[in-house]
């Protein structure tokens, strides 16, 4: 029987939209407002959702406060109110959309999680707009 756990999370972070192979015009054609050369920023909502086997000896899925303090390790000590193309290694060289942001943390929490645990990500970058991975 597996039961799927969720922790809520919310960040700030700035960044801008830019592929350096590409012309100004392009960029912008492609990216619109958010090639900003002065950035611009979101609050994003971050769902993490574990599965797995309820442990008989907790009760638990998998500890909330171990998962809460994960994601504060690994996500929102590096993210939170960063400009992530300028403030993150992460995004110096990969362009920070919604979609990369949530592989990357999907990666970082994979990491750390153990693979019995399946790992699902979903990241709001407005109210209407947001990605899922589960690292397929």
């Amino acid at each position: 029987m597996k039961v799927s756990v969720f922790r809520k999370e919310h960040f700030n972070s700035a960044h801008r939209l830019h592929n350096p192979n590409w012309s100004d015009e392009k960029n912008s054609k492609v990216f619109g407002k958010c090639n900003n050369p002065n950035y611009h920023g979101h609050n994003y909502d971050l769902i993490v959702e574990l599965v797995g086997e309820i442990d008989p000896e907790t009760g638990y899925v998998y500890d909330m406060k171990l998962l809460s303090d994960l994601i504060k390790e690994e996500v929102l000590n590096k993210f939170d109110h960063k400009n992530l193309n300028l403030d993150t290694e992460e995004f110096k060289t990969l362009n920070p959309t919604a979609e990369n942001i949530a592989v990357v943390i999907w990666s970082k929490l994979r990491e750390k999680i153990d693979r019995k645990f399946e790992l699902k990500i979903r990241l709001y970058e407005t109210e209407r707009n947001f990605v899922e991975y589960n690292g397929n």
